[in-house]
């Protein structure tokens, strides 16, 4: 921790099975390996026996979907703080190599149809819509929290979203590399 940056703010007592289902993803602070021409990128969450939560993410690049898939849990399961780590394996088809990074809800509003997704480096951003499209005073408050939290927020990019939002199904031609998602999420 530098001089002068603070612990960041999460929320606190995240209900998982309200949080479950897909998010839409409006903006977020990509990396220098993710695609410049991803579009309608979205996260789905489902939670599994265990516990955790399953992650799939996806996104379109030129024509073609593109996900990964992993699992999500608490960071310290004895305290009621939304800090999560998020364990990917590289390649998804092939697991081998886990791959782990940290997702912190910083906001959530109370309907659970908009959140803000950080991590402690500050280097990864997320916001995050039931829908694909949020009023312009909602995505303007979301963008306050993150300075608030240290962000730089001139770094965020918004994400195209198509209405309606494309199917995941077979007939989309598929990248099964996946790789772009590990290297977005966690610099690697």
């Amino acid at each position: 921790m530098g001089k002068g940056s603070k612990e960041m703010t999460v929320v606190h007592g995240l209900d998982l099975n309200r949080y479950t289902g897909r998010w839409y993803e409006i903006a977020s602070i990509p990396s220098f390996f993710q695609p410049r021409d991803g579009a309608n990128t979205r996260a789905t969450y489902s939670l599994n026996a265990d516990g955790t939560v399953h992650v799939l993410n996806e996104t379109w690049s030129g024509g073609k979907r593109d996900y990964i898939e992993g699992s999500a849990y608490k960071a310290n399961p004895n305290n009621d703080e939304a800090k999560f780590k998020v364990k990917f394996y590289v390649p998804p088809f092939f697991p081998i190599i886990p791959v782990t990074g940290n997702y912190w809800v910083l906001f959530l509003d109370p309907d659970y149809t908009y959140a803000l997704i950080g991590e402690p480096a500050r280097s990864y951003l997320w916001i995050l819509s039931r829908t694909t499209h949020i009023d312009d005073e909602i995505y303007n408050q979301l963008l306050e929290k993150a300075k608030e939290e240290g962000y730089d927020v001139s770094k965020l990019h918004k994400t195209p979203q198509a209405d309606p939002p494309p199917e995941s199904d077979d007939a989309t031609p598929t990248d099964k590399k996946g790789i772009w998602w590990i290297k977005s999420l966690f610099g690697k």
